[in-house]
């Protein structure tokens, strides 16, 4: 059985490639220079921040892991999974969102407490209490942020699981939040508490570019939010 390092360090490179993925529709693709990570490779030091190690400690685990056929790996050019390294990742994924969706839904704790408490329970669960929990919440596809819940064999739900960032709708457009794309507690407890929570519809009614500002009609009722907040909320496409 892998360890919770192994497990933890596959699910932040399988996060990392599918944000990689799903770039802002308005980005601008650079040009690939030498020594930059290949296309789907993350780069070390952006997986050494995730995991809060230093590079050299990422380097030595990603080697093991390579030895172990889970990713693969090139000096100066990234890591990214094998097929066997992202089932891995998720199987981890469904036993984290699993659990955060217990944790809100039937223990009531608040979305901004669950994130921590399912990294330390995801490596301990078993395959029988998962498998019950899966049948207690009604076989979910999605967690309580609106990130998509991987099935027994490891498929992502059809529905759109990213869409794209509040921050790029148009004025007078009405879309219905899909995700919160952000694990900060107190960002998440100011959602909560707004009423962003996946599954609202609202309408960008207007942006001071100026303020780097946009306002949201919700629930019959105007919010201002800034445009690095809205960069937090996916929407549907």
């Amino acid at each position: 059985m892998p360890s919770a390092t192994v497990e933890d360090y596959v699910k932040a490179i399988y996060l990392a490639q599918e944000a990689a993925a799903s770039p802002p529709p308005t980005s601008t693709p650079t040009p690939r220079r030498r020594g930059r990570a290949a296309p789907g490779a993350v780069p070390l030091g952006q997986l050494a921040l995730a995991m809060n190690v230093v590079p050299g400690t990422a380097t030595a685990m990603v080697k093991a892991l390579s030895e172990a056929g889970l990713v693969k790996y090139q000096s100066r050019r990234g890591v990214r999974l094998t097929p066997g390294g992202e089932k891995l990742a998720l199987h981890v994924l469904r036993r984290h969102r699993l659990i955060e969706l217990f944790l809100v839904r039937v223990l009531h704790l608040d979305w901004s407490e669950v994130h921590d408490e399912a990294e330390a329970l995801e490596h301990v669960v078993s395959e029988k209490v998962l498998s019950r929990l899966d049948h207690l919440l009604g076989y979910p596809q999605t967690d309580p942020h609106g990130d998509p819940i991987p099935s027994t064999t490891g498929k992502l739900p059809p529905a759109p699981a990213r869409g794209r960032p509040l921050s790029i709708v148009p004025d007078g457009e009405t879309v219905q939040l899909l995700r919160v794309d952000n694990r900060d507690p107190e960002f998440l407890r100011f959602a909560r508490a707004a009423g962003l929570l996946p599954g609202t519809t609202l309408t960008l009614t207007s942006r001071t570019p100026a303020a780097s500002t946009l306002t949201l009609k919700l629930n019959k009722k105007p919010l201002t939010l800034s445009e690095s907040a809205a960069q937090k909320l996916h929407v549907s496409l």
